[in-house]
């Protein structure tokens, strides 16, 4: 019969030190605790900046013209999309003294808004340029990477077989239902359905959650929404007549204003297509 007796006359000595060192563990609900405040390193301006992803040099403005049919020297067919940079000009500077971070003040399009602000006109004026109808910050790494004021900014500061970085707002679709907005499959067309052909369902538990749940895919406004296509390629470039041409589609319609950057991820195909140039 089993006993604690004949279990301890069993241990070899290394087992007995070991159950004797175990038991001396102070447990930790023993130990008093004391609150220290984290460390500020960590949490400054300067060590966040540090940790960003950010390009050693600015992107531009461009506006979409639209899509048209490019054909490579094999005679391959590829779709395309021809932005016109117009005017882009560097009209201001952040520098991380005064504002906690480098950026460069970029504008496009020479033609005065209705109702300009005061400080607005001072800078162009302080930069020497014409005033502009777009304008808006690219931050870089560190203030080594601000560019002059009044410099211009062609569609040849982009290379042939580059890959960029496309920002835009999307084509707004209006109110749309789940089918067409986050692709349901919706109800049968026969055999008992009426009426609910395109309905999203059940929108959640009975009495437990008894709720709906955050995020749940309902029907809402679709599109007008900020979205970057990242690692499209520069099919062609002529920085006299301000024509660029990427490759693929980009967001939003005909004559918007996009910012056009260097790319800041390579992943993927991207990789192997730099890896065979």
């Amino acid at each position: 019969m089993f006993s604690i007796k004949s279990l301890s006359t069993n241990l070899t000595p290394a087992s007995t030190q070991f159950i004797r060192n175990v038991a001396q563990i102070t447990s930790i609900h023993a130990i008093t605790s004391l609150k220290t405040t984290p460390p500020s390193k960590n949490h400054s301006v300067e060590e966040g900046n540090k940790r960003k992803q950010l390009l050693e040099r600015p992107g531009l403005f461009g506006i979409k013209q639209g899509m048209i049919t490019w054909f490579t020297s094999k005679g391959e067919q590829i779709p395309a999309t021809v932005l016109e940079i117009d005017s882009v000009e560097v009209i201001g500077h952040k520098t991380k003294e005064e504002f906690g971070y480098d950026a460069n003040i970029i504008g496009t399009i020479d033609k005065l808004k209705n109702y300009p602000r005061l400080h607005e006109l001072q800078m162009f004026g302080k930069a020497g340029t014409s005033p502009k109808y777009k304008f808006g910050e690219f931050r870089v790494r560190d203030s080594t990477n601000l560019i002059p004021l009044g410099t211009e900014l062609k569609a040849n500061y982009f290379a042939v077989g580059q890959l960029v970085d496309v920002k835009g707002i999307t084509k707004g679709k209006g109110f749309a239902g789940v089918m067409k907005r986050w692709n349901f499959k919706g109800g049968r067309a026969t055999h008992g359905v009426s009426k609910a052909h395109r309905t999203p369902g059940a929108m959640g538990g009975n009495q437990n959650p008894g709720r709906v749940l955050p995020g749940k895919k309902m029907p809402g406004r679709m599109g007008c929404s900020n979205m970057t296509d990242f690692n499209k390629e520069v099919l062609h470039v002529d920085g006299d007549a301000g024509i660029l041409i990427l490759k693929g589609c980009i967001p939003g319609p005909n004559k918007a204003i996009v910012r056009v950057s260097d790319a800041i991820k390579l992943y993927g195909k991207s990789l192997n297509q730099l890896a065979r140039e």
